[in-house]
């Protein structure tokens, strides 16, 4: 467990009580400041715990099974991971 920067950690919260975005393929929650806490299902799957806001100083340590993580969507631009036919 990485310590630095643990006083600044505002709250920890069970991912289950998170927002799941497909299309961004983040994890979100609100924060005080009216944005909102973001992690990636990358950063989660790579055993990164804490989502930041963007807008503040704020961190939240998401508390998760690795195991039960949805699976990494591979994005290739707007063909949505399919491959595209190109004539030469």
């Amino acid at each position: 467990m990485n310590r630095d920067g643990a006083e600044n950690i505002y709250d920890e919260i069970e991912i289950e009580d998170m927002t799941w975005d497909d299309a961004l393929q983040i994890y979100h929650f609100p924060c005080p400041c009216g944005d909102r806490f973001e992690i990636s299902i990358a950063d989660l799957k790579d055993g990164e715990d804490i989502a930041v806001c963007p807008s503040c100083s704020l961190m939240i340590r998401v508390v998760f099974d690795l195991e039960s993580l949805p699976d990494v969507q591979q994005q290739d631009g707007l063909s949505g991971g399919k491959g595209i036919a190109v004539a030469a």
